[in-house]
C-alpha cells in the first residue's frame, strides 16, 4: 500500500470501521513507513482528545433566537405558499385565455415594449440601482463586522463561537476584526472557541498580519490541540517563516510529545 492510498483510509481507521484484511495491510505499511506512522499516531491522539472535549450547552438566549428564526421561517413558507396559490390561479386563467387571442397577445407585447422604452429613456435606473446595491452590501458587511466583534467579546462561549462563525461571512475583514480574532486565539479560555478561530483565520491567511499572528501565537499556546492545529495551518499555507518558531517550540523541555512530533513533521514539510 502506498502512502497516498493509506491516507484515504485514516478516518475509517480512527473510528474502527476497517475490515481485518485492510487493517492488516495498513499495519504492514506503518511498520515500514515512519512518516505515515507518525502522522497516524498524531491523528489518533488528537482524535481521542477531541472525543474527551465536553459538548457546549446552548444558552437560553441562543434557544430563544433559534425559535424566533424558526417561527419567522415558517411564516415565510406560509406566505410563499399563498403567493404560489394566487400565481397558479392567474397562470391557469392566462393559459385558458391567451392561446385563443394571438392578435391581442401580440398587441400587448408591443405595448409593453413601448412602455419599457419610454421609461428606460427617462430613468437612469441601472446606475442608481448599482450604486444602491453597492452601498447596501457595504452596510451589510459593516453590520456583520460589528456583530461579530460584539459576540467575540461576550462571556458565553456559545456566543463567542457565533462570533467566530459570523466572521466566516466577511468578504473584506478590516484590521479590527483580524486583531479581535487573533486576540481570541491567544487569550480565549475555551479550547473549542480557539479551535474554531484557527479555522476562521485560515480564510484570511493571505493577510501578512494573520500569518505573523499565527506564528507568534504558536509559542504562546499551552493546549496541545491548539498547537497542533496551528502547526497544520502553517504547513497548509506554506508559511516558511514559521520554521524558527517551530524550532523554538521543540526546544521546550515540557512540550507535549505529540506536539513535538508534529512540529518536527512541520519543519520537514516546510
Amino acid at each position: 500500500m502506498k502512502c497516498d492510498k493509506l491516507k484515504t483510509f485514516v478516518p475509517e481507521l480512527l473510528i474502527g470501521e476497517l475490515d481485518e484484511k485492510l487493517k492488516l495491510e495498513i499495519d504492514n505499511h506503518l511498520s515500514t513507513c515512519p512518516d505515515c506512522k507518525l502522522e497516524v499516531e498524531s491523528l489518533s491522539t488528537l482524535w481521542m482528545k477531541l472525543g474527551s472535549i465536553p459538548d457546549e450547552e446552548p444558552s437560553a438566549g441562543l434557544r430563544l433566537r433559534f425559535e424566533t428564526m424558526l417561527t419567522a421561517y415558517q411564516q415565510g413558507l406560509q406566505q410563499a405558499k399563498l403567493k404560489r396559490n394566487w400565481r397558479e390561479v392567474i397562470d391557469s386563467w392566462l393559459e385558458k385565455w391567451f392561446p385563443k387571442q394571438p392578435i391581442f397577445q401580440f398587441a400587448t407585447s408591443i405595448l409593453l415594449l413601448i412602455i419599457g422604452i419610454i421609461i428606460g429613456s427617462r430613468l437612469n435606473f441601472d446606475k442608481t440601482h448599482n450604486g444602491e446595491m453597492a452601498q447596501l452590501k457595504s452596510e451589510v458587511q459593516t453590520m456583520r463586522r460589528m456583530v461579530a466583534i460584539s459576540l467575540l467579546k461576550q462571556e458565553s462561549p456559545s456566543e463567542r463561537l457565533q462570533g467566530v462563525s459570523l466572521s466566516y461571512q466577511l468578504q473584506r475583514p478590516n484590521s479590527e476584526i483580524l486583531t479581535t480574532l487573533l486576540n481570541t486565539l491567544n487569550y480565549d479560555p475555551n479550547v473549542n472557541v480557539r479551535l474554531a478561530t484557527v479555522d476562521a483565520l485560515y480564510l484570511f491567511s493571505d493577510r501578512p498580519t494573520v500569518r505573523q499572528g499565527l506564528i507568534e501565537s504558536l509559542t504562546r499556546q499551552t493546549s496541545p490541540l491548539i498547537q497542533i492545529a496551528i502547526i497544520d495551518l502553517l504547513v497548509e499555507i506554506r508559511e516558511k517563516h514559521s520554521i524558527q518558531a517551530l524550532k523554538q517550540l521543540i526546544e521546550n523541555n515540557h512540550l507535549n510529545p505529540d506536539v513535538r512530533k508534529r512540529a518536527e513533521w512541520g519543519i520537514r514539510q516546510l
